[in-house]
């Protein structure tokens, strides 16, 4: 997939977990390919961090939002054109603290939109402050004596949002990453990949996720049973970890009806914006034909 790089220059440090996110869907746009889901209809999202220059490394057509409001551009899209594939990069900082509503909101809807969350627990474009997903007693710039806080744990939170999709990826599993993505951008509703991500520089969790993560088969078709695999303290399950099928929000606005394909001639547009603003509509002038020269 060589092709889909860019000229940027890529200034992650190395080892960081973001490298897999990127290389893992890159794999993951070539398998949609190969299902029929073209580049072309695949747009990317990103918000403001490290995670969001993943936008720079791809040759995919996309946006860049604002900082915690990479959702609201996403869902914006999303609904002018449904038939495209948004995938919306966000970090832990960035849409589980300044853009939770957003976040909560398009799980709530059960918007057509995949978020992939680099969940790093950590600041790390502004060098280390906390996040919500920090553990507690996490020391950066901001916490010296460490946090006091417990972290958001992002699993539970969607599910109580209304996410249709809810899955953990790893970025030491790249090839199951990549068909967590696939699986996702291929569900039809919210659906919510959260990427197990360590920060080398500032919280490097390379050995307790080495340890702890496991894959997993199993997944919940019941917010009880999903709650009982989210809650596991032992180990952390990576998989699809709950699913359901439900009309995805832009359906349930539009139904049957797609504003791009559906749209009516511009003639007609320019008609309904004047009798909205109460401009009089200019007589038909009768046609005579070409003028005499004198």
């Amino acid at each position: 997939m060589e092709d889909l790089g860019t000229y940027a220059e890529n200034t992650w440090c190395p080892g960081c977990g973001n490298f897999a996110i990127l290389n893992a869907f890159k794999a993951a746009i070539g398998r949609l390919e190969e299902q029929g889901i073209g580049r072309d209809r695949i747009v990317l999202v990103a918000g403001i961090g490290q995670h969001g220059k993943i936008f720079d490394y791809m040759n995919v057509s996309g946006f860049y939002g604002l900082h915690g409001r990479s959702m609201a551009s996403a869902q914006a899209i999303k609904l002018a054109n449904p038939d495209l594939k948004v995938v919306d990069f966000v970090g832990d900082g960035d849409a589980l603290g300044e853009g939770l509503e957003h976040t909560i909101f398009a799980a709530k809807r059960n918007a057509d939109i995949t978020m992939i969350l680099h969940d790093n627990g950590v600041y790390a474009l502004t060098t280390g402050q906390y996040t919500p997903t920090s553990a507690r007693g996490y020391r950066g710039p901001s916490t010296p004596t460490g946090t006091v806080e417990d972290p958001i744990h992002p699993l539970p939170l969607m599910l109580e949002a209304g996410a249709s999709f809810i899955a953990r990826g790893y970025s030491g599993e790249l090839e199951h990453l990549t068909d967590l993505m696939v699986q996702a951008v291929l569900h039809e509703g919210f659906s919510f990949v959260d990427v197990l991500q360590p920060c080398v520089t500032f919280n490097n969790t390379w050995r307790e996720y080495n340890q702890l993560v496991e894959i997993t088969d199993r997944t919940a078709t019941t917010p009880e049973e999903a709650r009982a695999i989210f809650s596991r303290t032992d180990r952390l399950p990576i998989g699809v970890l709950y699913r359901r099928d439900d009309v995805p929000f832009h359906r349930r606005l539009y139904e049957d009806f797609n504003p791009v394909r559906d749209k009516e001639p511009r003639e007609a547009r320019q008609r309904r914006v004047a009798q909205f603003l109460g401009v009089p509509e200019e007589p038909e002038r009768e046609y005579k034909g070409p003028r005499e020269r004198p």
